[in-house]
């Protein structure tokens, strides 16, 4: 009797993770791969953490852009649009974006909660603000300020300040605006933005200031630059993860200097209720499991680097994936299967190959879904990590990068087999 690749799963499933066989005595059987976009121009999404595909799965979000391999400037532009995987993968051209970077695009989503409509980033003269597109009607609405971050019940945003992202760490904001707090290391009135999606009005409910007034480890955080990064709204829609980071202040120029520190914080979405998750400053990448629960790349005190499941509110912890995901990645859970996969990545290794990978919780098994070459002209701010986003039912994930050749790209890779 021979078995199928599903049913070999499925069987070894049952197995204890010391009984796996590991995945790379299976390379040849890993799941198929089919390239979505084209050159000669250069296509990718972004990060993680976002709603590639529309609600059918059918419908895949892209950015498109002529060029790779420097900043971006204030006239650069991109292209938004979405893959029609029913129609012969063809391209359809949604508008057009002069706020982006390399590693989170324009923030172009799908809205929770809807059927059809997506958003995106834009600059318009002197501020940065949002679209929404009903990709069936076509009809468009601005919104007056950019999102981050959407709430899972699709109502609002969080938003943060692009411009000075983008002074503290080069790529993950937006060129084209001043900060406007150029001079203020840790301003009033510049934070976290609680943005309504129906009227886009927005308010700020957590400033720089009051975050730089909590001391890390006993001590206050004086006379370092402040900024916030990374924002994501629970599952229930009731609180919120931002990352805290500062620099140090360069005595001879004033400006920005050295690494980053980050704590992780977890708010109500009103600002109230602030908590400090992670204080060890060394928070990475990050994924809420449910709404009481976040699954994180850290160096707790006194313990080694890794992936760590903490509970909200408490000081409760514990390894994920220990011996097996031992190196950071992009890590989400699959929006099916009560939790039971994680899909994550890794950075290049010595050969410069990113391995995007599916991690079942219960039996301790990592299961390489490929191994994805990046060349070495993929650096620093425009490097092209594989960011691997899933489907809405968790049988494809989509991932951005430049084996074939052609540049950066959308592939998407079956998974149908390994989940089930």
């Amino acid at each position: 009797m021979s078995l199928s690749r599903r049913d070999l799963l499925k069987a070894t499933a049952a197995l204890s993770p010391s009984l796996f066989v590991p995945m790379t005595a299976l390379a040849d059987d890993r799941p198929p791969v089919r390239t979505i976009t084209r050159g000669p121009k250069h296509h990718w999404f972004g990060y993680y953490d976002k709603l590639e595909f529309d609600p059918t799965n059918r419908y895949v979000l892209s950015n498109e852009v002529d060029f790779e391999h420097r900043t971006p400037r204030a006239d650069d532009v991109i292209r938004v649009g979405m893959v029609d995987t029913g129609d012969g993968d063809r391209w359809v051209e949604l508008g057009t974006s002069r706020a982006w970077g390399w590693q989170q695009g324009c923030m172009l989503q799908w809205l929770p909660e809807s059927s059809s409509e997506v958003i995106w980033n834009d600059r318009q003269g002197d501020r940065f603000v949002s679209h929404v597109l009903d990709v069936k009607t076509g009809e468009k609405r601005t919104l007056s300020a950019p999102v981050y971050t959407l709430s899972p019940n699709g109502r609002f945003a969080m938003s943060a300040d692009f411009a000075r992202i983008q002074v503290m760490r080069p790529g993950y904001g937006y060129v084209g605006l001043p900060d406007q707090h150029g001079d203020d290391v840790a301003p009033a009135d510049s934070g976290v933005f609680l943005v309504d999606l129906a009227t886009g009005e927005k308010h700020l409910v957590l400033s720089l200031a009051d975050v730089a007034a909590i001391p890390h480890q006993g001590e206050l955080l004086k006379n370092v630059w402040h900024y916030f990064n990374h924002l994501l709204v629970s599952p229930d829609s009731r609180r919120f993860i931002v990352l805290h980071r500062w620099r140090a202040r360069d005595p001879q120029t004033g400006g920005p200097t050295g690494r980053f520190w980050t704590r992780m914080l977890t708010v109500n979405i009103d600002g109230s209720d602030l908590y400090v998750l992670d204080p060890s400053g060394h928070t990475s990448h990050f994924i809420w499991r449910d709404p009481e629960h976040v699954c994180m790349w850290t160096k707790p005190e006194g313990k080694p680097a890794a992936f760590y499941l903490f509970r909200d509110k408490t000081r409760e912890i514990e390894v994920v994936g220990e011996g097996v995901m031992t190196r950071n990645g992009h890590n989400t859970y699959l929006p099916t299967g009560n939790n039971e996969w994680i899909l994550n990545d890794t950075y290049p290794d010595s050969g410069r190959m990113q391995r995007p990978y599916l991690f079942h919780v219960p039996t301790g098994r990592r299961i390489e879904l490929g191994a994805f070459h990046l060349p070495r002209e993929y650096s620093g701010e425009w490097r092209c990590d594989t960011h691997p986003r899933s489907s809405n039912d968790g049988r494809l994930v989509a991932i951005d990068s430049p084996h074939t050749g052609e540049g950066r790209q959308v592939h998407l890779i079956d998974v149908s087999d390994i989940v089930g």
